[in-house]
């Protein structure tokens, strides 16, 4: 896999660039149910302003920058998008410099393989980006770091790709309460389990769904299920409920040491290679927002990003069972 760390200070012609070459693959998966399962601009722009106004002027710079196109503009929107499906475990290490920690899994054909350093709108943001201006998981200048995993549920509804509303909570809040204030109001088209740390040491972790008020929890770990599993089969095949019990007994039973915590995410049962069934672990982040700082780790590999110092750069990386 061929990842890229970029700044994109204000957007523009390098954003715009990055768009051109993305956007006939998001166009194709946007579509892919169909111009009429989508909103309309007009739906998508309103929702928008009612759920999250403060991102009215950038999402309006960046669909300039995207060349102003009705079907570009939409997909930014991120509003009722077609529905996916991720494996993912996080959790907070939360010793004197608290940190967060989490794997990504995904299919490796779906994924940006961008981490994005932004300054949009007078908020530094660094995270792993989904949909150019999204994110999966990411850091703000305030010390407060996010990350997302699947929630396990079948249902879609009304209301907006997570990534997004990742993107929202970084670009305007600071603190934990803050955070879990946006993620209860904000709704979501899927469930999903959005983990929050702050630089004070405070963590949430908000169960969002489409059909039910996100249940606000001080869980430190997350995996692919909210407080009962309901999707059996995606359970079993995920192995979500004994993932969460192996990160529950790091940090109860055993309290490992931080590194050796973040060093049991590259392997199973947290690690997966299974990119044949749909999706394994793409990555693993290690977030630390009392220093402004994450790591992208591989197998063998780690790669440090800063955001007091933060670097351009591109790195090839091999992930087992990924072709």
């Amino acid at each position: 896999m061929y990842w890229r760390a970029l700044d994109i200070e204000s957007p523009g012609p390098k954003w715009a660039g990055l768009f051109a070459e993305y956007w006939p693959d998001y166009r194709k998966w946007w579509l892919k149910e169909g111009e009429g399962a989508r909103p309309t601009y007009g739906q998508s722009r309103k929702a928008l302003a009612t759920h999250m106004p403060e991102l009215i002027p950038l999402y309006e710079d960046l669909c300039t920058q995207a060349g102003g196109s009705d079907m570009a503009a939409r997909f930014l929107s991120f509003y009722n998008p077609p529905p996916y499906l991720s494996g993912c475990s996080q959790a907070i290490w939360a010793g004197k410099e608290p940190v967060m920690v989490r794997n990504y899994d995904y299919n490796p054909n779906a994924f940006d393989q961008l981490v994005l350093n932004t300054n949009w709108q007078g908020r530094q943001v660094l995270g792993t980006s989904d949909g150019l201006w999204g994110l999966v998981d990411g850091m703000n200048d305030a010390g407060l770091s996010i990350s997302l995993t699947f929630g396990g549920r079948r249902l879609v509804g009304e209301g907006f790709g997570v990534p997004l509303i990742l993107r929202y909570v970084l670009q305007t809040c600071e603190t934990v309460d803050e955070a879990t204030t946006v993620l209860a109001r904000v709704p979501t088209h899927m469930s999903y389990n959005v983990t929050v740390l702050d630089r004070k040491r405070n963590y949430a972790t908000a169960m969002m769904a489409p059909d039910r008020p996100a249940l606000i929890t001080h869980a430190a770990v997350a995996t692919n299920h909210q407080e009962n599993v309901e999707w059996i089969s995606h359970a079993r095949f995920t192995a979500t409920v004994e993932r969460e019990r192996f990160l529950l007994n790091r940090l109860r039973m055993h309290k490992d040491p931080e590194e050796k915590f973040i060093a049991a995410f590259l392997k199973p049962p947290l690690y997966s290679t299974a990119f044949s069934a749909g999706f394994g672990t793409l990555y693993t982040a290690v977030y630390r927002p009392r220093k402004r700082e994450m790591e992208l780790r591989w197998p063998g590999t780690i790669w440090p990003l800063s955001m007091k110092d933060f670097e351009e750069g591109a790195r090839e990386v091999l992930v087992p069972g990924a072709a």
